[in-house]
């Protein structure tokens, strides 16, 4: 004899077989990614909280330590062969909170915040840039992917680009004593300029896959990226900083060399040799 516990016990049970049954597969491998983008939001929270404290420079390379987690979730989604849906999401959660968020937080708690209201609207730009690039990233990577370079500059490149600014100039604020405004007619600029090119159409090229076919194919490409992990391991933030403006003028020239070279239906436009 069974009881009218054992029974409902019974029909859970089977009830969970059934929804387990039903449910579509899971790629567990997804959790060695999710992990490295888990600790590149937990480093952008622990950035806005040091700034929040008064301590710019640990909230500055929090923000940059960020952005090596961030590398790493692509890389360990490629090598594990997880790339999903849920990935790309949390992904793009996190990049705001430590590639919008926090790097507007830095920038006006460092220089913008003298400039009333509009160092809050300036300070804005970053995150509100930043959140158009990744809904659109989201949706370009479910419609149409590109598999060697990004549309718009990726957010953590303008992220870095800010962080290593305050980390290089932090205490040479004397030398911008030429400029009407101080650092702020440099800061301004650059927060504007990086933020437009989040949201442009100029290609940026990304990180290449390590495997042999891409090594084989892409060795200039391989040789730049070894390049600019040199100059930032021995420069650091100097090194961010010119790999970043590198990367960003490289991004820039092959986009105009792009544009020039094709018509307004797309087409490449034909050589012509005037000589």
């Amino acid at each position: 004899m069974k009881y009218p516990v054992q029974n409902k016990y019974k029909n859970f049970r089977q009830k969970r077989k059934r929804i387990r049954e039903n449910k579509p597969p899971v790629n567990r491998r997804i959790a060695v990614p999710s992990f490295f983008t888990l600790m590149n939001l937990f480093s952008g929270f622990l950035a806005i909280i040091s700034i929040a404290d008064g301590n710019l420079y640990l909230g500055a390379w929090l923000i940059v330590a960020a952005g090596l987690f961030d590398v790493f979730d692509g890389l360990m989604a490629r090598l594990a062969n997880a790339t999903s849906d849920f990935g790309v999401e949390l992904d793009s959660l996190s990049d705001m909170v430590s590639f919008g968020v926090a790097p507007g937080f830095l920038i006006y708690s460092f220089s913008l915040s003298g400039l009333g209201n509009l160092g809050i609207l300036i300070s804005a730009i970053p995150p509100l840039c930043g959140a158009v690039r990744l809904a659109r990233f989201n949706v370009n990577a479910r419609l149409a992917p590109t598999v060697d370079n990004f549309v718009g500059l990726p957010i953590p490149s303008q992220a870095l680009i800010i962080s290593a600014f305050y980390l290089t100039f932090r205490n040479d604020l004397d030398i911008f004593d030429f400029f009407q405004n101080g650092v702020n007619s440099v800061l301004v600029p650059l927060v504007v300029s990086a933020s437009f090119l989040m949201v442009s159409t100029i290609p940026f090229d990304k990180i290449p896959r390590f495997d042999k076919r891409s090594i084989k194919n892409k060795k200039w490409t391989f040789y730049t990226f070894f390049l600019y992990l040199l100059l930032i391991i021995f420069l650091r933030e100097y090194g961010i900083m010119a790999v970043i403006i590198i990367y960003m003028a490289k991004g820039v020239i092959s986009g105009a060399v792009k544009f020039l070279k094709e018509d307004y239906t797309g087409e490449e436009k034909p050589f012509q040799d005037f000589s």
